[in-house]
């Protein structure tokens, strides 16, 4: 059960970037403790560049899993095999994932011992369920099997230097020389997870107001929203939806002050690159799943409701068709915080 007998290691996370970006603990510890062991990643093919330039991985493999995941199965399964992986370690407990470990023949299977994955890993432990217990210190947890060693849980990105040039070019645009610099991610994938647009829009005019210099980042999908909001609002923004992907964003982020996001992938690459978070969280605890952000500048804003938390995710409409944990979250109470910061 020693370190020493695995060679050829797989770690798999093939969840949305945030869960990805969450793992680069877990990579960086893997490395620390096995050696001289190669290191592999599988992700899916939407978040494998946040990924890139890592030091401590020798190669990303991408899963399809949303094109024809029978087929996909079959082919990742198929180049798996091929590399003849020791050990798989993977804080996804998914059926498709241990399934895939199988199929891969990978002899070590080491997981989270819950849900019905569980029955096809070699190597279990417990997922800790205390509150206010980060996921990231969850993850790292599986490595308990083999050390008690603790490990550092800090987040890691890495923007090469034509991606930290490239960040210099949009931040020079900025309207104010030398004025804070606030990054605001109004978008998600869930409905309930959004602020309230008018919200945001109160929120960027007090920050011009104050002269704080603003930009809006998010997928290409989420410029419209963004531009919206900069436009109803009547200042002069930076809109960079467009403008980067990902771990490109995280280099302009590294470059801010702060940045002002829902519970949302944004949150873990600010963190992961050094940068103070506000979260507004609505219908998600993000103490109790372990998705807070974890740094000493973080804050996390939320209301106490008798509603909330309605779940460990967000949905596309309010259970009670309200949207009270995030309507009656007014600006006001983060814009306190945020001139506190700046003062």
């Amino acid at each position: 059960m020693g370190p020493e007998r695995y060679k050829r290691i797989l770690i798999i996370q093939t969840a949305f970037l945030g869960d990805v970006i969450l793992i680069t603990p877990l990579i960086r510890a893997t490395s620390e403790l096995f050696g001289e062991a190669r290191i592999d990643v599988l992700v899916t093919p939407e978040t494998r560049g946040i990924l890139a330039n890592n030091p401590h991985i020798t190669d990303v493999v991408t899963f399809d899993k949303r094109r024809n995941k029978l087929m996909a199965l079959w082919e990742t399964g198929r180049h798996l095999r091929q590399n003849k992986y020791d050990l798989a370690i993977t804080p996804h407990s998914s059926l498709t994932t241990a399934y895939l470990m199988r199929w891969a023949g990978i002899p070590g299977r080491l997981g989270f011992d819950r849900w019905a994955a569980a029955r096809h890993l070699t190597m279990k432990v417990p997922h800790l369920e205390e509150r206010g217990f980060h996921k990231i210190r969850r993850n790292l947890h599986l490595l308990s099997v083999f050390t008690g060693r603790e490990f550092d849980i800090q987040s890691e990105v890495f923007p090469d230097e034509a991606m930290a040039a490239r960040a210099e070019d949009l931040l020079a645009k900025l309207p104010r020389p030398g004025r804070p610099k606030v990054v605001i991610c109004p978008a998600s994938l869930w409905f309930t997870k959004c602020w309230p647009e008018e919200h945001f829009v109160e929120l960027t005019a007090a920050l011009d107001s104050a002269g704080v210099n603003i930009i809006f980042d998010g997928g290409p999908a989420d410029h419209e929203l963004c531009q919206r909001i900069i436009e109803k609002s009547g200042v002069e923004a930076l809109n960079i939806c467009k403008a980067t992907k990902p771990l490109e964003s995280s280099a302009v982020i590294e470059r801010c002050d702060l940045l002002i996001s829902g519970d949302s992938a944004p949150v873990h690459l600010a963190n992961a690159a050094g940068t103070d978070v506000f979260a507004i969280n609505g219908p998600t605890d993000t103490m109790e799943t372990g998705y807070f952000p974890f740094r000493e500048g973080d804050r996390v804003f939320a209301l106490e409701m008798g509603c909330r938390p309605c779940g460990p995710h967000g949905a596309n409409k309010c259970p009670l068709g309200h949207h009270n944990c995030m309507n009656e979250l007014r600006p006001a109470t983060i814009l306190e915080d945020v001139a506190a910061k700046f003062r």
